[in-house]
């Protein structure tokens, strides 16, 4: 697989997908920009060998064609200021507009295309799509980890239209980070599973298992096992159907001398608000009419002390509603262990989505080792699948 390092862009038109699937807010104002600053180097090297750059993106899941909402327009301010430079936009990503404007792009210039999932063909893996946006560049250059686990027109299909791709910094970075934990990694080895659903993340635990020295279950998640041990778990969150893999984890976890920790505590509402009655609920019963929102103080305690003693950690997931301020203390908590696990030495991977966002939140994202951009592309990686990004690279 060619890196960017590898190859000379003097004089290219490089065709870069990239992952601008930013969060925005009423106003249309970027409420989280990592994936905008991720790109950034790999957009100033093509520029700096004398090569120009025509981004193309997707941004959230438009269902009836263009709209105001998922338009990538409302990146193009921010990236004229991160690039100094004007940044010419092509009102569709394919068609007599883009491809005029690919044409008369100069060296050092930026030409962003409209949001490629305007067009159905893009999520389909359409041939003749892929075709046409491949016209508008010399070289392909694959940056959007985030989308590598999806087979779509401008992630895989496309590449077969180049002789020459090249793997961009966001995603040799994304794999040789996966590598460490995956292939290297040293003892103490935590892992936080976090999130709503053991059904999301059973593959990865199951991987995990072979690999790490402690497993700390949390989030929604957590309540599945509970009623696995025999519990009870008022109106929390409950996967029903996943209660005999629970039980298969717990069991798997024993035979292979992995330490599992689950909550001690809960920190339990009567309703899903964030103003709703709460109080601190100890052990694995939690009341009818009650639903846990977030792990409790001695949870806390337990998983830092676990995780601040740590050589490798990686965390995949909120322990709780950490949306709402009076259920985000354990998720924030956690954040605060595995900054402190680092700065003691530790090799610390967050595992994008809204582990990602919790560490940027805090503002915690330089003091990780890496936070990645592809919360569900860097599972699928580790649960040892092909991602179809990465292959066509190949």
């Amino acid at each position: 697989m060619k890196t960017l390092d590898t190859f000379n862009f003097s004089g290219k038109k490089a065709l870069v997908r990239v992952d601008f699937n930013v969060p925005l807010n009423d106003k249309f104002e970027i409420t989280d920009d990592t994936r905008l600053k991720a790109v950034i180097p790999t957009v100033n090297k093509i520029l700096k060998d004398g090569g120009s750059a025509i981004l193309m993106s997707h941004l959230g899941r438009p269902k009836d064609g263009p709209t105001e909402k998922y338009s990538l327009k409302h990146v193009v301010s921010y990236l004229k200021d991160a690039f100094n430079t004007d940044v010419k936009f092509a009102t569709a990503c394919i068609g007599q507009d883009a491809k005029d404007l690919a044409a008369d792009l100069k060296p050092g210039q930026i030409l962003l295309l409209e949001n490629l999932r305007f067009y159905k063909e893009e999520e389909k893996g359409d041939i003749e799509f892929a075709k046409k946006l491949s016209q508008l560049g010399d070289v392909y250059v694959n940056d959007a980890f985030g989308t590598a686990h999806r087979a779509h027109a401008s992630t895989a299909v496309i590449a077969q239209f180049f002789t020459e791709k090249v793997c961009g910094y966001v995603m040799q970075a994304e794999l040789d980070n996966a590598k460490k934990v995956l292939e290297t990694a040293e003892s103490p080895y935590t892992a936080i599973m976090g999130g709503s659903k053991v059904s999301d993340k059973i593959l990865i635990i199951e991987t995990l298992l072979d690999k790490v020295d402690t497993l700390i279950i949390a989030g929604g998640m957590a309540y599945t096992f509970f009623k696995a041990l025999g519990g009870s778990v008022g109106t929390s969150l409950l996967q029903e159907e996943q209660i005999p893999t629970a039980l298969k984890v717990l069991d798997i976890a024993k035979q292979k001398g992995v330490k599992l920790l689950l909550p001690v505590d809960n920190l339990i509402a009567t309703e899903f608000s964030n103003d709703s009655e709460r109080k601190v609920n100890t052990g694995i019963n939690i009341p009818d009419g009650w639903m846990g929102l977030d792990i409790g103080p001695e949870s806390i305690k337990l998983f830092s002390e676990e995780i601040e003693k740590s050589k490798t950690v990686l965390w995949n997931g909120p322990t709780g509603v950490f949306e709402f301020e009076n259920f985000a203390k354990g998720t924030f908590s956690v954040a605060e262990s595995v900054v402190k696990a680092t700065k003691n030495g530790a090799f610390s991977l967050i595992g994008g989505g809204d582990s990602a966002s919790a560490i940027n939140n805090l503002g915690f994202g330089d003091d990780v080792s890496y936070v990645s951009t592809g919360g569900g592309a860097l599972l699928e990686y580790m649960e040892g699948k092909t991602l179809p990004g990465v292959a066509a690279l190949q």
